[in-house]
């Protein structure tokens, strides 16, 4: 069984992803932020972040609930989700 996140920690972690590895600037992160459309992020990019989350959470997110993520808020309800079960 893996550790268990808060939502908190997940953001933050998320966060230093995006600032990091993307270099999106910190105040464009929300949880209401449109990843494609507000951060200007692209597919790869979120393959990226799907990958990274997984090496911080050491679990897979499916391919249809990785499908429905749009935000910010998506990611860390998906991850925070996952890690529940």
């Amino acid at each position: 069984m893996g550790t268990k996140y808060s939502k908190e920690e997940i953001f933050e972690e998320l966060k230093n992803i995006l600032i990091e590895e993307l270099e999106i600037n910190e105040e464009d992160i929300t949880l209401e932020a449109n990843l494609f459309e507000d951060l200007d992020l692209d597919s790869i990019d979120t393959v990226d972040i799907a990958v990274r989350m997984q090496k911080f959470t050491d679990k897979k997110l499916p391919p249809n609930e990785f499908k429905k993520i749009r935000t910010v808020g998506d990611i860390i309800n998906a991850v925070y989700m996952l890690l529940q079960e």
